[in-house]
């Protein structure tokens, strides 16, 4: 859990979030709300995305350097 809360991407997205909730509050409710919403969350599934990815290759290379001692 920490891997995501403490990435820079994920911390920009949960901002980027708050704008939008702030936006929505504020603004006028029309087709633009809806996009910016579409737009905020197809930023968070990438900054997760991009993390669990990031964790995977870290692991493979552990997993291949772990073989290499035992070789």
């Amino acid at each position: 859990m920490r891997k995501f809360l403490f990435n820079a991407s994920v911390l920009g997205a949960i901002f980027g979030g708050v704008a939008a909730l702030r936006e929505t509050i504020r603004g006028p409710r029309d087709w633009r709300v809806i996009l910016m919403w579409i737009g905020w969350a197809i930023s968070v599934a990438l900054a997760v995305g991009a993390v669990i990815r990031a964790n995977e290759e870290a692991e493979q290379a552990r997993l291949e350097n772990a073989d290499d001692d035992f070789s």
